[in-house]
């Protein structure tokens, strides 16, 4: 997962910084993704525990935490939120890495479910 998230957010950072010269982005690409990686690695670490302590439950603990990671990407962006202006750029910035990191999470849950099936 760290080579992924090396490369995309190498991706991204050239895309945002030579690319895109028209906008000024606030949030920092590093940031985000750090911010994603840390929250991604720690929801897996968590569904590996619930899928190895009561495999019928991580479902739930993926739905959950999902929750969580929504709130935890409002309080993230809530400085963004707070300021007037168009901050369109930040926020396609943000979720299109959290929809690739969210992708990664259920390729895991089903991984999960799948050999606990077996």
């Amino acid at each position: 997962m760290l080579p992924l998230t090396a490369v995309l957010c190498g991706l991204q950072y050239a895309l945002v910084t030579y690319g895109i010269t028209g906008y000024d982005f606030q949030l920092s690409t590093i940031t985000i993704y750090a911010f994603h990686f840390t929250v991604t690695f720690l929801i897996y670490l968590f569904l590996l525990y619930i899928s190895r302590r009561s495999a019928d439950k991580t479902g739930y603990a993926f739905m959950g935490c999902s929750l969580l990671r929504m709130m935890a990407s409002v309080v993230f962006l809530w400085p963004l939120i707070a300021q007037e202006g168009s901050f369109v750029g930040d926020v396609l910035a943000f979720f299109v890495p959290y929809f690739v990191f969210l992708t990664i999470e259920v390729f895991y849950v089903v991984k999960f479910v799948q050999e606990r099936q077996e």
